[in-house]
């Protein structure tokens, strides 16, 4: 690729998994408050295509030239959306509602060439499955504070050998799925040549 890539993304995991990926990019952070524009009235997987939209949008008026990459990553069981924690009591709250079950992680990624302005909206599912955890588990997880900041208040690459992968990308569970990613980076490619 031969774009200046740019990910407007804080989240270090999403820099780690690019990293990992040998791909070279600048990172600019993205205005939290644009999350809020975004009905969550709205269904999951048309939720994370627009948030991930919108920030793109929100970033590129500060890019002159390169391709954008942004994500939202959200958990979704018996229909309910499930993000980020609020604070202790919200994570506890999220692992209950998925303990013994089925849920599905779902990632929007949008693509933004500048000075093009060509975009590309993307979207991405895994089915994973929570053995149960008992209430003694679940303290001594929440005791790690390893939930903090992730969606579902978990995450999948801490090793936890009670969330095991039904079907889907693992990288998509830790908010980004870098296999699509590298099919929609080359797509992207070919619609600015």
């Amino acid at each position: 690729m031969a774009h200046r890539l740019i990910l407007a993304s804080q989240s270090p995991r999403r820099q780690q998994l690019m990293q990992q990926a040998g791909l070279e990019f600048e990172v600019i952070p993205v205005d939290p408050l644009v999350e809020e524009g975004v009905s969550s009235s709205c269904p999951p997987e048309e939720y994370v295509r627009r948030t991930s939209y919108c920030k793109a949008q929100s970033v590129a008026p500060l890019v002159d030239h390169g391709l954008i990459v942004t994500a939202d990553t959200i958990a979704e069981c018996d229909g309910q959306k499930i993000g980020k924690p609020l604070d202790r009591n919200d994570a506890a709250r999220m692992l209950r509602l998925m303990s013994g079950r089925c849920h599905r992680v779902l990632t929007g990624v949008t693509l933004w060439h500048r000075p093009s302005n060509v975009t590309a909206n993307h979207f991405d599912q895994t089915v994973l499955e929570m053995d149960t955890i008992d209430e003694s588990m679940l303290q001594s997880y929440l005791d790690t504070g390893d939930w903090v900041g992730k969606a579902g208040a978990f995450g999948y690459q801490d090793g936890l050998d009670w969330v095991h992968i039904q079907q889907g990308s693992a990288t998509n569970v830790v908010g980004l799925p870098m296999e699509k990613l590298a099919i929609w980076l080359r797509e992207m490619d070919d619609a600015i040549k």
